[in-house]
């Protein structure tokens, strides 16, 4: 029988682990985690289901992975409508865009400033970009200075950390898929993505028990199928030197060692690249340790209150706001459970031991509460709990020229025999959870029954994995 290893319980590794498990195949998950899901798993906080920041299934889902996580939970994947607001120029604008909602209530300098960019692009010259590429000089080029200026620019400030000419032009691509004015109208109209008519824009799918009933699911029928999950461990080495790969890891119980066939890692693929026996070219070492991450403090506030809000979350590009997003979980599912009680989480991009990371829980607190009061949603209600978790790799940070030492680390682990590298964490990209189980999918097909990985095939799936386009 083949073995895999997986590395990493998200809902890249668990998936995986279900199609092989379905499949036959003798497969161990390991999981640094005493739980499942990664980033996208959910916990009790007073008695609400809150998540890790704002998730949701999107309706741009693959039937594949739409068709198995409806399996798996019936009816218990509701449809929901999308219900969200951005803070723009001191006025809140409905998101999804809804076309009376912004003639309503867009600011008139935002108005008008679209429209001389409008005419601009339509002059003989207003398509000239000689500009060297990157995410500003693409979206600006697009989009024009005012919708850039006033939202894109400063949200990404916020979310990266680093100014948007420093954002790979990769960025552009991955993030916004309306890249131009004429695509965003459009999608404003009737038949439109964003309509409200027939598209499935205004809606998403969630979870009744909240996002992190998808990774539960896929670990009960993984299990169930035969898989076997260890928790809490730690993978320490990756032993490649003998006939089969060998995945050294510790735990309470002690130092353990499996030998395996392949060893499918969901893991970051720059921590992969030290845990592996293999002698790393130095090229490939300066790749990886020029590869950054993004990290993210999540701030969770329990008020004594049904609801905060009617919306399910909020936007703020603005730098007069520390957080870029509140969400109110209880908004995202059709429970009205606890009453009495509600909880927003604040996302607060930051780097990794910065101010903000090492920041107290009273003072995130204290900055996600004057935050909301500076935007007009000011917490009268008693505050029950403070929560504060922390995500050191939220995001692959996509600076200028970071496709050429990525490519290099890539290249290095694809060549190393009996390991698949997959995932968000895994390629290093900013996916959604429908891409992260599409590419678990995609890498079981790849598993030959000898227990060798099909190259070409696995390399024409990458092809695939190359147009994926990130869904807010």
């Amino acid at each position: 029988m083949t073995d895999v290893t997986v590395l990493g319980a998200g809902p890249a590794g668990l998936a995986a682990a279900l199609e092989l498990a379905e499949s036959g195949v003798n497969v161990t998950v390991i999981e640094q985690q005493e739980h499942v899901g990664g980033n996208a798993t959910s916990f009790d906080f007073g008695g609400v289901h809150v998540d890790y920041g704002s998730h949701r299934l999107h309706p741009a889902s693959p039937p594949q992975v739409l068709e198995r996580i409806r399996g798996l939970l019936g009816d218990d994947l509701l449809t929901r409508p999308r219900h969200g607001r951005i803070r723009l120029m001191g006025r809140w604008i409905h998101f999804p865009l809804r076309p009376l909602d912004l003639l309503l209530r867009m600011h008139p300098r935002f108005a008008t400033g679209v429209g001389i960019d409008l005419v601009r692009k339509a002059l003989p010259a207003g398509n000239a970009n000689s500009a060297e590429p990157t995410f500003a000089t693409i979206l600006e080029h697009g989009l024009g200075k005012t919708i850039c200026n006033e939202f894109y620019f400063p949200y990404a400030r916020k979310i990266w950390g680093i100014e948007p000419e420093q954002i790979s032009p990769i960025q552009a691509y991955k993030r916004v898929s309306a890249g131009s004015i004429g695509k965003m109208l459009k999608r404003l109209m009737p038949g439109g993505t964003g309509s409200g008519g027939a598209s499935t824009k205004g809606i998403f799918y969630y979870p009744r028990y909240g996002f992190g009933q998808i990774s539960q699911a896929l670990l009960a029928a993984a299990v169930k199928a035969g898989a076997t999950v260890q928790l809490g461990s730690s993978v320490s080495k990756i032993q490649l030197s003998g006939d089969s790969p060998r995945v050294v890891y510790t735990n309470s119980s002690g130092t353990h060692e499996i030998d395996t066939n392949q060893v499918y890692s969901t893991i970051p693929v720059t921590l992969l690249a030290r845990l592996v026996d293999t002698k790393v070219p130095a090229a490939v070492q300066a790749a990886a340790e020029s590869l950054e991450f993004r990290s993210m403090v999540l701030v969770y506030l329990l008020l004594e209150q049904d609801r905060f809000t009617e919306y399910d979350a909020h936007y703020f590009p603005g730098q007069d706001y520390p957080f870029t997003r509140i969400s109110e979980t209880k908004n995202y599912s059709d429970r009205s459970e606890p009453a009495g009680r509600t909880s927003l989480c604040a996302e607060v991009p930051c780097f990794l031991d910065d101010t903000t990371w090492k920041a107290s829980d009273e003072v995130l607190a204290r900055k996600i509460s004057d935050g909301l009061e500076l935007a007009g949603l000011p917490i009268t209600a008693d505050i029950l709990k403070v929560q504060v978790k922390r995500i050191p790799f939220a995001y692959p940070l996509f600076t200028v020229g970071y496709e050429q030492q990525f490519s290099k680390l890539d290249r290095w682990v694809d060549g190393l025999d009996g390991v698949l590298s997959f995932g968000r964490q895994g390629l290093y990209v900013h996916d959604n959870t429908h891409h992260a189980i599409f590419m678990a999918q995609a890498a079981v097909e790849c598993l030959r029954d000898d227990g060798s990985i099909d190259k070409d095939a696995w390399h024409r799936q990458r092809k695939i994995f190359e147009t994926h386009v990130v869904e807010d």
